[in-house]
C-alpha cells in the first residue's frame, strides 16, 4: 500500500481495490465436483477415533520419557535441571494433546453442521458427547453458529467478531474535510488524535491479543464478548431465554447445559481423587490450548483489513461466504508444521472459504471441493489466502483492525491512523441472496 503526504501534510495511501462479488450461490456450489457432498459417518468415525489414539500415544511417550527424568537415570550439571526438563516435556504434551484435541473440536462443529453423518440423530449425539467433553455447550453453539454461517461479514446479524464501529470505540464523528470515510486520506491531526485515543504499542497489542487468544472463547460463551453488539450486555449461550434462542430452542440448552454440567462433574470428581496437579497438567493445559487454537483459527478466518462487513442494503450469502480468509496454520514455522497444523485440525484453516460456501461438505472432502471452488473463484479477484495462522499473524491483525466507519453498505477495517487498506468497487446490479437455512 503505497503512501504519500500532499502539500497539506494529508496522508494519502493508495488502497487496494475489492470487487464485491455478484456470484449467485448456485454457481459458487456447481463448481464443487458432486462426490464431495457425500457424508459418512464410518469414515467420519475414523477421524475421532485417530485423533484419541494419537492423543494416548503422546500421553504414553510423556509418561514413559518422564521416568528417564532423575538422577539414577541421566546426568544433569545441576538439580535445578530436572523439574526444568519435567516442565518441559509436559509443556510439550499440553501443545501437542491440544492440537489435536482441536482436531476433535473440529469433527464436533462438523456434527453441528450435519456434515458428519447423513442422520440427523447421530450427527446430534456425537457432536453433543465430543463438545460436551470438551466444556462446549453443543446445541446452544450450535444454533448460534448456524446463525453465523448464514449471516458471515453482517454487521448487525453476524454473531462473533463483529468489528468496532467508530462511535463504539469513542471517536468523533467523520470529518470530511480532513478525513475520506474510505480511509484513503487522512489529516496528521486527525491520525493524532486516533492513536491516542485506540492505543497502538506493541505491548499493548502483545498482552491484548494474548487475553484474546486465553479468555476469548470463554468470555464469548459466557457473556457474548467480541458478539453480536445488539445483543443486550451479558448474554449467556447458557441461557434458555437469551435472545438468540427462539422458544423451541429451550429443551436444547437444557440439554446443552447438561452435557457441561457432566463435564465439570467429572473434571471434579478426577481433582477430588488424583489432585488438582494431574488434572491440570494432563488435561486442563491442553484444554487451554485448544480453547486457544479455536479462536485464533476463527479471528484469523474471519478478521483482516483485507476483509469486507457488509449492512443490510448490501449483503448476500454469498458475500458473506466469501468474506473470509484460508490461512496455513502454523505455515510461519515451516512446512513440516504446516502440515502438522492442517493434519491435526483436518484442514478447518486452510479450506475455510469452501465450509462458509457449504458447510455440510466433510472435511475429508474439503480439500478437493476448495481446489475446485478456488479455481471458479480466481479469475474474480477475490482475496483469498491469507498469512499463515500463528501468534505473529495475529499480533499484525490485532494493531491493524481497530474499527470501521458508522456509514457505508460495505465497509472496511481502519488501523490506528484512520486508514484502511482496501475500498469497495460494486457491481453494478446486484441480487440478494440468503441462500442458508437458519437452524430451526
Amino acid at each position: 500500500m503505497a503512501v504519500k503526504t500532499d502539500k497539506n501534510g494529508v496522508t494519502v495511501v493508495e488502497q487496494g481495490v475489492y470487487n464485491v462479488p455478484d456470484i449467485p450461490i448456485k454457481d459458487l456450489l456447481d463448481a464443487i465436483p458432486k462426490h464431495c457432498f457425500q457424508r459418512s459417518a464410518l469414515r467420519s468415525s475414523v477421524y475421532i477415533f485417530w485423533d484419541i489414539f494419537v492423543i494416548g500415544c503422546i500421553y504414553k511417550t510423556a509418561s514413559y520419557l518422564d521416568t528417564f527424568i532423575n538422577p539414577a537415570t541421566i546426568s544433569l550439571p545441576h538439580p535445578y535441571l530436572y523439574p526444568f526438563a519435567r516442565f518441559a516435556l509436559w509443556s510439550l504434551y499440553g501443545f501437542w494433546v491440544g492440537l489435536f484435541a482441536t482436531g476433535l473440536w473440529v469433527v464436533a462443529h462438523e456434527c453441528g453442521h450435519q456434515a458428519f453423518s447423513e442422520s440427523k440423530t447421530i450427527n446430534n449425539t456425537v457432536g453433543w458427547v465430543l463438545h460436551s467433553a470438551l466444556g462446549v455447550p453443543y446445541q446452544a453453539w450450535r444454533i448460534t453458529h448456524a446463525k453465523h454461517h448464514a449471516s458471515t461479514g453482517h454487521m448487525t446479524q453476524d454473531q462473533v467478531f463483529v468489528p468496532s464501529t467508530r462511535s463504539d470505540v469513542g471517536l468523533p464523528s467523520l470529518n470530511v474535510a480532513k478525513e475520506d470515510r474510505l480511509g484513503s486520506r487522512v489529516s496528521e491531526e486527525v491520525k493524532r488524535e486516533f492513536k491516542e485515543a485506540l492505543g497502538d504499542s506493541p505491548i499493548g497489542a502483545i498482552i491484548g491479543s494474548a487475553t484474546y487468544l486465553l479468555g476469548g472463547w470463554p468470555a464469548y460463551i459466557l457473556t457474548n464478548a467480541s458478539g453480536q453488539r445488539r445483543y443486550p450486555k451479558g448474554t449467556s449461550h447458557f441461557n434458555p431465554k437469551a435472545v438468540m434462542f427462539s422458544p423451541h430452542h429451550y429443551s436444547q440448552i437444557i440439554v446443552s447445559n447438561i452435557g457441561v454440567a457432566l463435564w465439570l462433574g467429572i473434571i471434579g470428581t478426577w481433582i477430588y481423587y488424583k489432585g488438582f496437579s494431574e488434572v491440570f497438567r494432563l488435561y486442563l493445559v491442553p484444554y487451554l490450548w485448544a480453547n486457544h487454537w479455536l479462536v485464533l483459527i476463527t479471528f484469523l478466518q474471519h478478521t483482516d483489513p483485507l476483509l469486507p462487513h457488509y449492512r443490510a442494503p448490501e449483503f448476500t450469502f454469498p458475500r458473506g461466504a466469501l468474506a473470509t480468509l484460508d490461512r496455513s496454520l502454523l505455515g510461519d514455522c515451516g512446512s513440516i508444521m504446516a502440515w502438522m497444523g492442517a493434519h491435526a485440525t483436518h484442514g478447518i484453516s486452510e479450506t475455510h472459504i469452501l465450509h462458509h460456501v457449504s458447510s455440510k461438505i466433510p472435511h475429508y472432502n474439503a480439500w478437493e471441493a476448495s481446489a475446485a471452488l478456488k479455481k471458479k473463484l480466481a479469475s474474480a479477484g477475490i482475496p483469498m489466502q491469507g498469512g499463515p495462522g500463528g501468534w505473529r499473524e495475529v499480533y499484525r491483525v490485532y494493531r491493524e483492525c481497530k474499527f470501521v466507519e458508522d456509514e457505508g453498505d460495505v465497509v472496511f477495517f481502519k488501523n490506528s491512523e484512520g486508514i484502511a487498506k482496501m475500498r469497495p468497487v460494486l457491481p453494478e446490479s446486484s441480487a440478494s441472496d440468503s441462500g442458508i437455512e437458519v437452524e430451526k
